[in-house]
């Protein structure tokens, strides 16, 4: 290697070497400015966000005490550091190909161009996909949940506690499309610029209230009117914002002739009145599913099936007893996820635990594979039914 003389500064041709046919060289010296450079690191990146890449389309995300993730608009990565045993040097890009003085070695090699070491690099940090660090989220908007009996008179005492999107991006280890889905699943809504979940307290109001006005006026809950039930329940004390909050939880949105309408979705609504049932903890099967039956709007019919991955069931004795267990309060890792499961029940039968583990998402990863992973089956005999466990 020839050291660059002192006052001349070689702008490395890093073109040239790009375009170098396999078996030729071109010799190389120290730039001017050669050095650790540890503000440099390379970056491995595959053909599919290289796009992102090179037009500023990714950012880098985590707070001090977390390890950083790389965010496309829709994917996480891992960003894992990965040393090398070879030399791999760093040349200065240059905007020119310099004539290097003659020398021995580069008369040899028949060669007129340098090029401009600036550093030695020790690895590269090497990108790898992930499912989305999001038990954050849900911890952030659990902190202060939306109740209308709250002081909005906008003082920083009343904020603390409450995030907007740029605040929640820039906290959360997750992509902006991941985010939003995040967010929908724990049904959380934006009100006066701020994400809140609203609490089960005035969900459960405001649906009874739309589900009153409907048999007041005799309105179908397959086309309520949106323009009607806004109107109403804001003269009554509702956010509207807080009313649509509702009906898109527990309906889906139609276009009429009269405008917009919503019809209220049989499993969502009978999903909510089994959870009021049961706020009051554990009970008997036959008196819960009596005392649901009874609960529901006229024209629903309750199915147990309805409460998948929201309650467990267990005998006690000759009875069987049910009780709210929501994979809505379960970590989004999937680690975390099968030990909270696992100090749940030491033993589950496929049927009770598949949906608990069904929004689970590992990019690389089945279903199968995350059972192998993280659980043991058994089975007394060939027949009989699989039985998972703690590995």
């Amino acid at each position: 290697m020839e050291v660059e003389e002192e006052g001349k500064t070689w702008e490395g041709p890093a073109e040239t070497c790009l375009s170098l046919k396999p078996g030729s060289s071109i010799p190389i010296c120290y730039h001017q400015q050669f050095g650790p450079h540890d503000d440099l690191l390379l970056l491995e990146v595959d053909d599919k966000i290289l796009p992102d890449v090179l037009q500023n389309r990714v950012l880098i995300r985590g707070q001090p005490a977390e390890d950083a993730v790389l965010c496309t608009h829709s994917s996480t990565y891992a960003m894992k550091f990965v040393g090398t045993s070879n030399s791999v040097f760093l040349i200065s890009p240059g905007g020119s190909t310099p004539t290097m003085k003659a020398t021995a070695a580069n008369d040899k090699m028949g060669s007129s161009v340098v090029a401009s070491v600036i550093t030695v690099a020790q690895g590269n940090i090497e990108l790898i996909q992930v499912e989305p660090k999001l038990d954050k989220l849900k911890k952030l908007l659990s902190e202060k949940p939306y109740n209308p009996e709250e002081d909005f008179n906008g003082s920083a005492r009343h904020k603390k506690g409450l995030y907007r999107w740029q605040d929640l991006v820039e906290m959360i280890q997750a992509s902006e499309e991941e985010v939003r889905a995040a967010l929908k699943s724990l049904s959380a809504v934006e009100i006066d610029g701020y994400w809140r979940i609203v609490d089960d307290k005035t969900m459960n109001e405001t649906l009874n209230m739309i589900l009153r006005n409907s048999v007041l006026h005799d309105w179908s809950i397959s086309a309520l009117s949106e323009e009607r039930i806004l109107s109403l329940m804001e003269a009554d004390g509702f956010l509207p914002r807080v009313v649509l909050h509702c009906l898109e939880a527990h309906g889906s949105k139609l276009y009429g002739s009269d405008g917009t309408l919503w019809r209220l979705d049989e499993k969502q609504v009978c999903l909510r009145f089994a959870l009021c049932v049961l706020s009051r903890g554990k009970m008997k099967l036959e008196s819960f599913v009596e005392k649901w039956e009874q609960s529901v709007p006229s024209g629903m019919k309750a199915d147990l099936k309805m409460l998948e991955g929201e309650v467990l069931y267990e005998k006690i004795g000759f009875e069987e007893w049910i009780r709210v267990f929501s994979v809505s309060t379960l970590p989004s890792n999937p680690a975390d996820r099968f030990a909270a499961l696992f100090r749940e029940r030491p033993k589950w039968e496929w049927k009770d635990l598949e949906p608990y583990i069904r929004d689970i998402h590992v990019p690389g990863l089945s279903s199968e594979g995350l059972l192998i992973k993280y659980s043991r089956r058994t089975q007394a005999t060939a027949d009989a039914e699989p039985i998972f466990s703690s590995r």
